[in-house]
């Protein structure tokens, strides 16, 4: 299979797969031309890939599970401590965005919106506010 099958099977652009070549995340098969050819098993590296990416995990972090995956003498709790730390970093980001999502929201309250010069989003953000939101 070629780069444009692969890439229109799993829903992956081309550059993307080309990039995990290029790191060496897969090592698909050349022929004789050069062009990559692709095999099954490259396939379920690149959508274990494509998965582990969408849910945040780094590239470092698909290449310590993509080496886990491969181990079959794995332990499951080596598994479980990188997705818990993959998951403590989300929460942190959730809460995170949260206090800047409730801090927008109070200085959007707070701005009257109107032909009046004097804004507390401007103020707020230039660090001059008078009132901590």
């Amino acid at each position: 299979m070629n780069i444009g099958d692969v890439s229109a099977r799993l829903g992956l652009p081309a550059k993307t797969i080309r990039y995990y070549e290029d790191i060496g995340l897969i090592k698909p098969l050349r022929s004789a031309n050069g062009y990559r050819s692709f095999v099954t098993s490259d396939l379920h590296r690149l959508a274990f890939l494509g998965r582990a990416r969408a849910l945040g995990f780094t590239i470092e972090d698909c290449r310590t599970l993509m080496a886990l995956y491969q181990d079959e003498s794995r332990a499951s709790a080596d598994v479980k401590g990188l997705a818990k730390e993959h998951l403590t970093k989300i929460e942190t980001k959730i809460h995170d965005l949260q206090t800047m999502h409730d801090t927008l929201s109070e200085l959007v309250e707070c701005c009257a919106g109107d032909d009046r010069p004097d804004c507390p989003i401007l103020s707020d953000l230039s660090g001059l506010s008078s009132t901590p939101v």
